[in-house]
């Protein structure tokens, strides 16, 4: 669960939580100040420590669970049949002294919390709510400081389908504070300061279906620092999706993330991502990374990046690290999705170290060496011993065994840069459309330019009518060919047509 991006040599409404952020066409004001501290005023979901409180009294039928007694969570969880409400009384709810003491709901358990009931795994627990039970409620309860394992998560550890977690706080845990199953819906919580996730939505059965995660409050995770940890190991951020087949990521507000804000990585399918405040994450705002059709609008993304842009920028590195990075990805549309593209559009991109990349490294894809997704394939092709010499020099496996960045389009965007915020003096202000020059293995098909000439002329990728204020360039065909404006829009490249461009903000 780390495919990692190549470098080159470097390789529903929220019943009054969720609002919307505003269109890329308003100022960037209207989403508020980009500082950690303060929450946006106006059109975001800001809801850490603003979360509604649940109900005072026990519903009626409820079991109530009382702090007082240890255990007493996961006792009764156990005791009752499927189906039932448990109330948690206010107060600091523990599970026992050994690492396992966990809560195992069954199939539509309701857990509701009162103000101030707290789920506390006292870095002895790993887990919270753990199994495989379906349809299972958590409403208005915290959730912090449990120990999980690296890529293993606090709540939903076994990825149960149709979970539903809403207005909660899932905090200052280790791993991931949230896993994810199929038909889940995450809405109006605040996630933050988890040691490695907000979000591991992955399921190691088969792909989630039908995810949603909306007005959330995704913030300051990866606290364990572990690209630092392992290196290389793509492993970190606010969310991180895996063959996820559907998703609706809407009005969250997703910040000042040790690392990428949303992840998409590895045969994801058919996103929205829309209406989202994505701002000071040390990384990229959103990397769509060898998965399908995607529609990604009216977003507002600024101050991304900074960390690792310096880096790049402090060892001489040009490859174009951007806000929006596109990696072996793109429509397809023998795949079914409620698009045949990926359309980046209508999005407002301020400050952020760069703009958008689209990749493709020649020396990626089912079977290669430098397929990182270890063990996975396309969707096309349903074994990875198939991608192999002789076959795949001929079609159908020529195309099908890679993951392409195809049918792109980029459009109606505003993008800003003013370096003097940023800091920067290179390598920040680009666009990125490339490829790498085919190397290897020796029975690869993709050796030498070819996949340089598809990805810049023959694979559909297309910016159009978009704006662009200040020192903007654009990386083409190899991250050493570096043009301006004039030489993007022109013959060969023929980007850009009906885009507008001034040199400085403000021109």
């Amino acid at each position: 669960m780390t495919a990692r991006r190549f470098r080159l040599g470097h390789a529903a409404p929220l019943l009054g939580v969720l609002l919307m952020v505003a269109a890329c066409s308003g100022s960037p004001e209207a989403a508020g100040p980009a500082e950690a501290t303060s929450a946006p005023s106006g059109s975001v979901a800001a809801v850490c420590d603003k979360e509604p409180a649940g109900p005072a009294t026990a519903p009626a039928g409820a079991v109530v669970v009382d702090p007082a007694v240890p255990g007493d969570l996961a006792a009764k969880a156990r005791a009752a049949g499927p189906g039932t409400t448990f109330w948690l009384k206010p107060g600091k709810h523990i599970l026992g002294d050994d690492r396992y003491d966990q809560v195992s709901p069954q199939d539509g358990d309701v857990y509701i919390g009162a103000p101030g009931a707290v789920v506390d795994g006292r870095k002895v627990n790993q887990y919270a709510f753990t199994g495989h039970a379906v349809n299972v409620k958590l409403s208005y309860l915290t959730v912090q400081g449990f120990v999980a394992p690296h890529d293993e998560g606090v709540v939903n550890h076994d990825s149960g389908d149709g979970w539903v977690i809403e207005h909660s706080t899932i905090q200052d845990n280790d791993g991931a504070g949230l896993m994810a199953g199929a038909r889940q819906q995450v809405r109006g919580n605040c996630l933050r300061r988890n040691g490695q996730y907000g979000i591991n939505a992955y399921s190691g059965g088969t792909p989630i279906t039908a995810l949603v995660v909306e007005g959330n409050e995704i913030a300051g995770n990866n606290t364990g620092d572990w690209e630092a940890k392992i290196d290389g190991c793509g492993c970190s951020g606010g969310i991180k999706f895996w063959a996820v087949n559907g998703a609706d990521v809407r009005g969250n507000w997703v910040h000042d993330n040790r690392g990428t804000g949303l992840w998409a990585d590895t045969n994801n399918n058919d996103f929205l991502i829309e209406g989202n405040l994505i701002e000071n994450n040390d990384s990229a705002a959103l990397i769509y990374e060898i998965s399908y059709n995607a529609v990604i609008r009216d977003n507002t993304i600024r101050k991304n990046n900074w960390v690792d842009g310096r880096k790049y920028a402090d060892r001489r590195d040009n490859f174009p690290t951007s806000a929006i990075y596109v990696s072996e990805s793109g429509g397809e549309p023998r795949i079914k999705a409620r698009t045949a593209k990926l359309e980046i559009s209508r999005n407002y991109l301020e400050n952020n170290w760069s703009g958008i990349t689209l990749w493709e490294n020649a020396d990626r894809y089912c079977n290669s060496l430098a397929n990182t997704s270890s063990g996975e394939c396309t969707p096309l092709v349903p074994e990875v011993k198939q991608c192999a010499a002789p076959a795949i020099s001929t079609a159908p496996l020529l195309t099908d065994c890679r993951w392409k960045t195809q049918h792109v389009t980029i459009h109606d965007n505003k993008f800003i840069l003013d370096p003097a915020v940023v800091g920067c003096q290179a390598s920040c202000g680009r666009m990125g459309l490339l490829s790498n020059f085919g190397t290897y293995p020796d029975w690869s098909p993709y050796k030498g330019e070819v996949v340089q000439k598809a990805i810049t002329f023959q694979q559909d990728n297309h910016w159009h009518d978009n704006s662009y204020a200040g020192p903007w360039t654009f990386v083409v065909y190899a991250a050493d060919r570096v043009l301006e404006i004039g030489e993007w829009k022109g013959s060969p490249y023929s980007q850009d047509t009906g885009s507008t461009y001034a040199a400085q903000v403000g021109g």
